[in-house]
């Protein structure tokens, strides 16, 4: 599909993509950046990539397809600095967890005959770096699209063959839809865990050594990456605030029920939430 991709940002879901590309056929050269270059040294010994620049822009050179894969709050300082090396028919996409109003400063920045179009794989890992990355990461996965009135067509097109050709399904929402529901499904979940195991360290540091699985399955995602975590929370802060908001007034109902006394009240809070969560499946 692609002469060369460049990938800006080579860690987890960077290098999987790269993997994914390279094994599908997808593609004859990846060039890379980020800003470790002994990681960008591995990833080129590993196959991951074909090249590596010091710089955004060396990097996006002659690319068909960039894919920016650092954390959400670099995307707009990287997509200035690649903007004059961006060639004609060009195309910008990205695999971050924020779209709303980002997509349109992106969408902004792309110079005349480049054109962005916004994607989110919902695929991870609470592991980073290249080292758990792997060309089956987004077999199956869903990958969210996000077009806007701007979107380029053949653009368009061509970012979502991409993505189902390295196995993802496709499914298309407006920018800002987008951030308000993965503000529910995914960014406040990440919040409780995070909060979750502070409170507990904060409460008794012995505590946690006696945490089982119920405990370690709950709180697996805390383990994932602070500096991509920080830049999604604050990006979507407006959202995960709401979000925060209703689980608040969730935790006050069942702590009033426990400061009663009343089981039958509490025991109903619970099947509701049981019932909900067996139909997820």
């Amino acid at each position: 599909m692609f002469h060369r991709i460049a990938i800006l940002g080579v860690g987890l879901i960077g290098a999987s993509f790269a993997r994914a590309a390279r094994k599908q056929g997808l593609c004859r050269h990846i060039s890379g950046y980020g800003r470790n270059a002994e990681n960008l040294r591995r990833a080129r010994a590993m196959g991951i990539i074909d090249s590596f620049e010091a710089d955004p822009a060396a990097a996006c050179d002659a690319a068909d397809l960039v894919l920016l894969s650092a954390p959400v709050g670099s995307f707009t300082g990287l997509a200035g600095k690649i903007a004059p090396a961006l060639k004609k028919g060009a195309v910008v996409t990205d695999a971050g967890s924020v779209k709303g109003g980002l997509v349109e400063q992106l969408e902004d920045l792309m110079p005349p005959g480049a054109h962005f179009i916004g994607a989110h794989p919902i695929a991870g890992s609470d592991r980073s770096g290249i080292d758990a990355s792997h060309a089956e990461l987004f077999k199956g996965a869903l990958c969210i699209i996000t077009p806007t009135s701007r979107s380029d067509r053949t653009s368009l097109d061509a970012v979502i063959a991409l993505w189902e050709g390295i196995g993802c399904r496709v499914d298309r929402m407006d920018p800002f839809r987008h951030d308000r529901v993965f503000a529910a499904v995914s960014h406040m979940p990440h919040i409780v865990a995070f909060s979750l195991v502070n409170a507990l360290h904060n409460l008794d540091e012995g505590f946690i050594e006696y945490a089982g699985q119920g405990f370690r399955d709950t709180t697996r995602i805390a383990a994932s990456s602070p500096e991509i975590w920080r830049d999604i929370s604050i990006s979507n802060r407006d959202n995960l605030v709401e979000m925060m908001r209703a689980v608040r007034k969730e935790f006050d109902i069942i702590m009033r029920h426990l400061e009663a006394g009343d089981a039958s009240a509490l025991e109903e809070a619970f099947r509701r939430a049981q019932q909900l969560r067996q139909e997820l499946g």
